[in-house]
């Protein structure tokens, strides 16, 4: 067990901790950092055993110790904060990383009584963890709200946006994260003593449901393994560099969340969703204390399945009682993100493995997701979702993206048939190409990639031939098409056009 205090003017501004323990520790840990809420320094170092107990209202003698180790722990964490005087909240271990530059990223020492395979698996997790720029739970206060939905179209909503963007279903007892994703059925591989999440791409994803000889097995565990899978799924998984790590978490405040947010350790925060009327609505308030209890930032509450949309008028009809959420949200001070109708789109998107924000882009609720997920992406220092079809009065100037179809490498000649397309950003100021990603192209079909170029962000193409309506629906996207080019290699053509050097020919086909 670890703790971590914040302390202003030897007073606990916040607390969190950390155990690899079974559920009596992980219960005295919570409680502790409760009762250190705004005591002083000598007041904390001072909580006992039986403090811990009486607030839990008891344990069974044989995991009494748990409280003890609680108390302990949390004085070893006040003397060592006493000994070195922090100017910020920190582990009480020092720390090394190999994989960064961050100091503070691994820890250095093992803890007393800490075994060397213990030891070994922290270093282990706090490398992967290092290598995560924005880590963002997804939690609900009961089950069926639309979690597990928003949290896929978050995650795709940021890959579109051009960011490395991780999603992990923890929902063990209900993974539904390969249902809308088109990936049941699918196996994760393993290299290396390492796991390999599910590339869709570009999205990483692992899910329980990958595991599961059938959709129709039943998980039984209790918390203990289910912590221990949890923190498998960070510390062994190659989940790499990413912007993004998105956690769909289990409804309620129990051991999934729970272990999820004590070994992700610092973290962005937490969406919170419900639906309006009052039996859910009322659990978004035990989802935004369980929150600031555990020290994790509560970025915002969504409302799902407020009001219905009509598919033929577009008329909202409340079925159920609204802007439960919202009162709550400003109850308890907490920014409130949006509200998402009803809508068949999302059922039938869902069923069929897509994602709204990228299949229906659009859509009227497909916008509101992107205005929700607007906020989680000025995390990352932006504040528009370039490449998720928001529109913008103002597009960055500096930077630009070029869209060349290929075919065996080279300009695809045939623009509507190419294997993959390669996306290259370039800086304008510099007149160089900053990044390059090739994706693969979308099954043939006409007027798709207009929308499906736009989604990605695409400013300008280069391509050999393409027909008239294409060139019209391209131009309708805002999307700049210079045809007639060359069967030349991408940078090769990227660097013809900052040069101004581009050579274009006729546009060869008259589709």
């Amino acid at each position: 067990m670890e703790f971590w205090l914040q302390i202003r003017h030897n007073r606990v501004l916040k607390a969190s901790f950390i155990t690899d323990g079974c559920a009596p520790s992980l219960a005295c840990g919570s409680v502790a950092t409760c009762l250190l809420d705004g005591k002083s320094l000598s007041d904390a170092r001072a909580l006992r055993q039986q403090d811990i107990l009486g607030a839990l209202g008891g344990l069974p003698d044989e995991v009494a110790h748990c409280a003890l180790l609680a108390a302990d722990t949390l004085r070893a964490a006040c003397e060592d904060y006493n000994r070195d005087k922090p100017t910020e909240a920190q582990p009480t271990a020092g720390a090394t990383c190999e994989s960064c530059n961050d100091s503070s990223s691994s820890p250095q020492q093992p803890r007393p009584g800490e075994s060397e395979k213990d030891f070994e698996d922290r270093r282990k997790l706090a490398a992967r963890l290092c290598r995560i720029r924005h880590r963002i739970v997804v939690l609900s206060g009961k089950g069926g709200v639309g979690k597990s939905m928003l949290a896929v179209n978050l995650a795709v909503a940021l890959k579109l946006a051009g960011r490395q963007v991780g999603l992990l279903d923890v929902d063990i007892h209900g993974p539904s994260v390969p249902t809308m994703l088109g990936l049941e059925g699918t196996n994760v591989h393993g290299a290396d003593g390492e796991m390999i999440p599910v590339d869709l791409g570009g999205l990483k994803v692992l899910s329980t449901g990958f595991f599961l000889r059938s959709q129709d097995d039943a998980v039984v565990w209790r918390g203990p393994l289910k912590m221990g899978v949890i923190k498998q799924f960070l510390q062994d998984v190659a989940w790499g560099d990413l912007d993004f790590l998105i956690v769909d978490s289990p409804p309620g405040t129990g051991d999934e969340p729970l272990s999820v947010c004590q070994l992700l350790g610092k973290m962005d925060g937490a969406i919170i969703v419900t639906t309006p009327q009052k039996v859910a609505a009322v659990d978004v308030r035990k989802s935004i204390s369980f929150c600031r209890q555990v020290g994790v930032p509560v970025l915002g509450v969504v409302e799902n399945m407020s009001g219905f949309a009509c598919p033929h008028c577009g008329e909202i009809t409340h079925i159920l009682r609204t802007g439960g959420g919202r009162r709550i949200a400003e109850d308890m001070n907490v920014p409130f993100l949006g509200s998402i109708p009803i809508d068949p789109m999302i059922a039938a998107t869902g069923d069929e493995g897509e994602v709204l924000v990228e299949h229906q882009p659009d859509s009227a609720t497909a916008r509101i997701l992107r205005e929700i997920i607007r906020p989680i992406l000025a995390l990352d220092g932006a504040d528009e979702l370039e490449g998720s079809g928001v529109d913008s009065e103002k597009k960055e100037e500096r930077t630009m993206r070029i869209a060349i179809p290929l075919a065996d490498g080279m300009l695809a000649m045939h623009f509507g048939h190419c294997e993959k397309f390669a996306l290259l950003d370039v800086d304008m100021t510099k007149k160089e190409i900053v990044k390059r990603d090739d994706v693969e192209a979308p099954p043939h079909q006409p007027g798709l990639l207009p929308n499906w170029l736009a989604q990605r962000g695409a400013h300008v193409i280069i391509a050999g031939g393409m027909g008239q309506r294409a060139l019209g629906l391209f131009s309708q996207q805002g999307i700049r098409v210079m045809v007639g080019a060359r069967a030349e290699t991408p940078e090769r053509l990227v660097q013809n056009f900052l040069a101004g050097a581009l050579q274009l020919g006729d546009n060869v086909c008259d589709h």
